[in-house]
């Protein structure tokens, strides 16, 4: 009898990277994707009705955050495996996906067989990170504690960070309040506690602080 294929659900906002991921799983025999979605909230609805064998799911996403989909799903569908594909190699980044559930974390840039490999590992019950994501973790290991300056972004919560990175990248309160799925007064409310969190004098400051934070963020 042959073993029934592994059923993965791709989450993206990009169409692109949805094409070129089931591309890349259609090419082995023993994997398969049963559907996809951009927005966080098609995702969850979808993987509710039809749960797949994965999930891999992006971090950043329009409508709704990759890590809050994380939760849903480790809550609702607990015995889900989630693998993170992700732009983001920043500690904090991987830290706050596995805390959240995920199994795996991986780069999109990785190579192809890495990434196949690392469906097939979070699907057979392992923890899997990239080898780029495995040498930010070995650095941060070896940094010693006491050359280490503490980030003041490291204290905001996982809704916070969204939000200040998405400021960053130049978004207004209302499109953020869109995006994400939250109302306008959330999100105000959101950005006083950040300003207080990072000590800010006002938003223009906080503004200006999350677009410095963007930039190098990116850049590494």
């Amino acid at each position: 009898m042959l073993t029934p294929a592994t059923r993965i659900f791709v989450v993206d906002d990009h169409s692109l990277v949805r094409e070129w991921l089931t591309k890349l799983v259609l090419e082995e025999k023993d994997l398969e994707v049963s559907g996809q979605a951009a927005t966080a909230k098609v995702a969850l609805a979808a993987m509710i009705q039809s749960p797949p064998d994965l999930a891999v799911v992006d971090l950043s996403l329009k409508g709704g955050s990759g890590l809050e989909l994380i939760k849903d799903l480790k809550t609702i569908l607990p015995n889900l495996p989630v693998l993170v594909l992700s732009m983001h190699e920043e500690i904090r980044d991987v830290e706050r996906a596995l805390r959240a559930g995920a199994r795996g974390y991986v780069m999109k840039r990785d190579a192809a067989d890495q990434i196949i490999e690392a469906i097939r590992a979070v699907r057979a019950g392992r923890v899997f990170a990239g080898t780029e994501v495995l040498e930010v973790l070995t650095a941060r290991m070896l940094s010693h504690p006491a050359t280490q300056r503490a980030d003041p972004v490291d204290g905001l919560s996982d809704r916070e960070l969204e939000i200040f990175r998405r400021i960053g990248q130049g978004a207004e309160t209302r499109e953020i309040a869109v995006d994400l799925g939250l109302s306008i007064k959330t999100v105000q409310s959101y950005c006083q506690r950040i300003k207080e969190k990072l000590g800010a004098h006002n938003g223009t400051q906080v503004a200006r602080d999350a677009a410095r934070w963007t930039q190098v963020d990116a850049g590494k």
